[in-house]
């Protein structure tokens, strides 16, 4: 983290989009996912990996887009997201991931100095000390967290059923599906 702009704390929560530097894909993947479950009501978190997914991606007003590792993208599509960052007033949360330390992409020439800049006031370190183990928290509460709301939904499916059975109407399972006969071939037919 930068001792300037803004808490990891706050970043994670609020709408202004971050630079993610250092630690694992998944450690990245996991702060962006936590990011997304703040804003869940906007839609599930979008991963682009590729520069033409780029594009699209950023047409979206809302939610949470997750870019795993920017300097994989081409400096047009980081331009994209520069533009994006600089005009358009609805835009998704933006989460730039950089698999390494800025200043190594910086002179290395795999992050344009002009998304640096717009995004120098969000940054967040996950090589800092307590940033991995804080990762390691986090995944551990969005599963918790998944599998609670995996149980509550097969709770409420199976009490929906109960009540539809108890009104007299049928339930179909999508695994009872009938199975169909097999067509029976026409006849041959012969020419004379």
């Amino acid at each position: 983290m930068t001792p300037r702009g803004y808490r990891e704390e706050e970043l994670v929560a609020n709408r202004a989009s971050v630079l993610l530097s250092g630690g694992t894909e998944d450690e990245r993947r996991t702060w962006a996912a936590t990011a997304a479950r703040n804003f869940s009501h906007e839609g599930p978190l979008v991963e682009v990996r590729q520069s033409e997914q780029v594009s699209d991606a950023l047409r979206k007003p809302r939610g949470v887009l997750f870019i795993p590792d920017v300097a994989r993208l081409s400096f047009t599509a980081q331009g994209l997201i520069v533009r994006c960052l600089q005009t358009q007033e609805e835009r998704p949360k933006i989460v730039v991931g950089l698999s390494g330390a800025v200043e190594n992409a910086r002179s290395k020439g795999t992050l344009r100095e002009d998304l640096l800049y717009r995004l120098h006031l969000a940054q967040v370190d996950l090589t800092v000390d307590g940033m991995r183990e804080l990762m390691v928290q986090r995944r551990a509460q969005l599963v918790a967290d998944e599998a609670a709301r995996k149980a509550e939904a097969e709770r409420l499916a199976a009490e929906k059923a109960a009540q539809m059975k108890a009104a007299g109407i049928s339930v179909k399972s999508p695994r009872m599906r009938s199975k169909v006969a097999p067509r029976a071939t026409s006849p041959k037919v012969t020419r004379r």
